[in-house]
């Protein structure tokens, strides 16, 4: 899940823990440049106050792993390698690909309409899916509005506890969507919305027959050996290992820990899989190198429009269609897509070549949006330099 900073910008992002700054908590630094870069800026994440940070690099010379602070704030066990992730709205990537397959197999068209797929679903306070095409609904340019302010409305430990076991269906939460006027005309502009990707999990459905999830385990997770990624929807618990997670719902509020998900989102098509660093690492690198993808799609993947400022993205970034373009300080970009949900950011990126290839998890959100700046900054920073280094 990624959340419009305009609409939340202090109960949603990365957690100040200023007592994990103690050196102790960092593992051993790698003893190449690139290992002693990646442990660097993994502990000044860690400094910036997120309990738990985890990095693993693929690289032609081989893979830089960094883990920094605790797995949790209990036992203070370290992060363990190569956890188990919630993967949040990195799980859009996967659904866009298998959309793109579709395209590719002439089952569907990227410039179809969602009310010739999906007919009176998206309808209501001016919203018309005759306007919106399958193209819109991945880049998000639909300006349909966003149903996770509906599921949660108030940025509150108390919300969270007292709805975290309910769950919609992806109907109900388009539903509530469509009680709101659309944000913009479709094809006008470019916002966020959770809402675009449950409706293209229906898509997925209404071609195919089979389920979103069925579908990315038989055309990617299958193929690719991704045996520690999964599509648990609504089920809330993790596998073991993995780190703890934790958010802030006040400024100077208590630590609470959210390990257990908020079941009214990230639980369809935007944001719902679970997975390790490693699948996450292989499966950005076989899509962008072309093999889950015929040429025709992938371009089509990778044709961007520009994200406003003022979004959570660094400056310069452009949207494709599942896959975010972000320029490096090196020269270039990167492409990939980020997720985050109460108490956690995950960051996957590869270069546009897909030789090097990261994945970054952070295991606590702050409710000071200046802490989440200075968070974000540093997360920012070490994919950057993860990626321009490790040349």
């Amino acid at each position: 899940m990624i959340f419009r900073r305009s609409r939340w910008p202090a109960a949603v992002l990365v957690l100040a823990v200023s007592s994990l700054s103690s050196p102790a908590a960092s593992a051993a630094p790698h003893p190449s440049g690139t290992g002693w870069s990646v442990q660097r800026d993994a502990d000044a994440l860690r400094d910036a106050g997120v309990t738990g940070v985890a990095v693993r690099l693929e690289t032609p010379r081989g893979t830089v792993t960094a883990r920094s602070g605790v797995g949790d704030l209990v036992t203070r066990r370290p992060v363990p390698e190569d956890g188990y992730l919630r993967l949040g709205s990195t799980t859009k990537t996967f659904v866009a690909t298998v959309v793109l397959q579709l395209v590719g197999e002439k089952r569907l068209s990227l410039d179809r309409t969602v009310e010739q797929l999906l007919p009176g679903v998206v309808s209501g306070a001016g919203n018309d899916g005759r306007d919106i095409t399958v193209r819109d609904l991945l880049q998000h340019t639909s300006g349909l509005p966003d149903y996770v302010h509906d599921v949660f409305p108030e940025p509150s430990a108390r919300t969270y506890f007292a709805d975290r076991w309910r769950a919609y269906t992806p109907e109900e939460l388009v539903g509530l969507a469509m009680r709101h006027e659309p944000v913009f005309p479709a094809g006008t502009r470019w916002a966020y919305s959770n809402t675009n990707y449950v409706l293209a999990g229906m898509i997925i459905e209404k071609i195919t027959g089979r389920t979103w999830e069925q579908q990315v385990h038989h055309r990617i997770l299958r193929p690719l050996g991704l045996e520690r990624t999964d599509t648990p929807g609504t089920r809330p618990f993790l596998p073991r290992p993995h780190t703890a997670n934790h958010q802030q719902f006040t400024a100077d509020g208590p630590m609470v820990d959210t390990t257990i998900p908020y079941r009214p989102f990230d639980s369809g098509a935007d944001g719902s899989m679970t997975g390790t660093a490693r699948d996450l690492n292989r499966f950005l690198t076989a899509l962008v190198g072309g093999r889950l993808l015929k040429p025709a799609e992938l371009a089509a993947m990778r044709t961007t429009v520009p994200v406003p400022r003022d979004n959570g993205h660094p400056a310069g970034t452009e949207d494709g269609l599942g896959l975010f373009l972000t320029p490096l300080s090196c020269g270039g970009g990167y492409l990939g897509h980020g997720g985050s949900g109460f108490g956690y950011v995950v960051r996957a990126a590869t270069t546009t070549d897909g030789r090097r290839t990261v994945t970054v998890s952070a295991h606590s959100r702050p409710a000071d949006p200046r802490t989440a700046a200075r968070q974000q900054d540093a997360l920012h920073d070490l994919v950057d330099h993860a990626l321009c280094r490790a040349a």
